[in-house]
């Protein structure tokens, strides 16, 4: 508490020594559960300790020491003004989450989401709560473009936002939560607005990762399109389909993402008016994204048609050049049925040149007919 000079209260100084005190003394000093012996309140049996990422509290922006376990960190950001509680978690199963839900308070359908994983982009209200569900998306960097290349990886974060707690919930490896830790660490001014600094945070990583997908994807669009139009077309369609169906996937976690942006920075009292400029600037490059997958995927309709209308024409112009030569074909074909009839009265049979003189019409008939199909541009 701070007077009204602005100076920290007796009781905050103790509050703060708190934090800073070993975690099996700290509940002897603010006294948990109001006992002045009283214990750390150990996990429930059978919780899976690996899901949990990392456990902090924060005061006025800045990380205090390790408080033990996650109810106990919120007991003690609970006595003390301006501060809050950062759970992270990566892919929690049903029982860890029961635990959890049970000392946040988190509502049952939300758990549900969180356990499931594959959400829409949402923003819901439970309560005190607000649950902030997004689809993450990373640049997956490869040599060249086949049609079983992995362009775009997708994970999910979900995060749960109360008064006095954060809890922030990964599934998959496309965005890792660790560097939006350190960054807003590094920002205690920023953090010390609480935990929708963290969901400012969060949803900038993620918007930022779209960007460089977007940029990635860009060049691979590039790469189609010069291989599809080059003199030496080599542009195969399953490349096309495949960063086809990619994009797919990565509009299905950009484009969702604008209405939950659209509420926080309009209708979601909880958001202070300094950090609704910050969700601002994400919407501002996440709508930078959105044109360009739009575009893309215009683009790559466009190139699949133009390669469809190349095979058409590689098509005719086989069938032209097979026709073509059917037709040499058919000249030597006439000449020679003429002297295959066997008629008793046909001079040319018994004459001493006539069988040189008729190769001779053939080839200069066959030479005649190419010379016009090439001209034609058949052959």
């Amino acid at each position: 508490m701070r007077d009204d000079n602005g100076r920290r209260s007796s009781n905050g100084d103790r509050l703060t020594r708190a934090f800073t005190a070993p975690a099996r003394v700290m509940g002897r000093l603010v006294g948990l559960s109001g006992d002045a012996d009283a214990h750390p309140v150990p996990p429930q049996a059978g919780e899976r300790r690996d899901a949990i990422v990392d456990c902090a509290i924060y005061l006025d922006g800045i990380r205090q020491p390790a408080a033990g376990d996650y109810r106990e960190a919120l007991v003690l950001a609970r006595r003390q003004r301006g501060a809050f509680v950062w759970l992270g978690l990566h892919a929690p199963d049903e029982l860890q989450m029961a635990g959890i839900a049970d000392a946040f308070g988190l509502h049952e359908l939300a758990v549900e989401d969180v356990i499931s994983a594959g959400q829409r982009p949402k923003l819901e209200q439970f309560g005190e709560v607000h649950f902030l569900a997004l689809r993450a998306a990373r640049y997956v960097e490869h040599k060249e473009l086949t049609e079983h290349s992995e362009v775009v990886e997708t994970g999910q974060i979900m995060l749960f936002i109360g008064p006095d707690f954060v809890i922030s919930v990964r599934h998959g490896e496309a965005c890792r939560l660790k560097p939006v830790r350190e960054h807003l660490e590094a920002r205690p001014e920023l953090l010390k607005q609480g935990p929708w600094a963290v969901a400012y945070g969060v949803l900038d990583h993620v918007v930022d990762l779209y960007v460089e997908a977007a940029d990635g994807i860009s060049q691979d669009v590039d790469l189609i399109e010069e291989s599809v139009f080059a003199r030496d077309s080599s542009g195969r369609m399953q490349r096309i389909y495949q960063l086809k169906r990619e994009l797919v996937e990565f509009k299905r976690a950009v484009l969702p993402l604008q209405r939950p942006l659209q509420l926080l920075i309009g209708d979601t009292p909880e958001v202070t008016k300094e950090l609704r400029k910050y969700f601002r600037d994400v919407q501002d490059h996440l709508a930078r994204v959105v044109d360009q997958v739009s575009s893309f995927d215009d683009l790559l309709i466009s190139i699949m048609q133009a390669r469809l209308a190349q095979v058409t024409v590689d098509q005719n112009n086989d069938m032209r050049k097979v026709a073509a030569w059917a037709s040499i074909a058919a000249v030597i074909t006439a000449i020679a049925g003429i002297y295959g009839m066997n008629f008793d009265f046909m001079p040319e049979t018994s004459w001493k040149y006539g069988y040189p003189m008729a190769l001779s019409v053939m080839l200069a008939a066959s030479y005649a007919v190419y010379r016009m199909l090439r001209r034609s541009g058949w052959l």
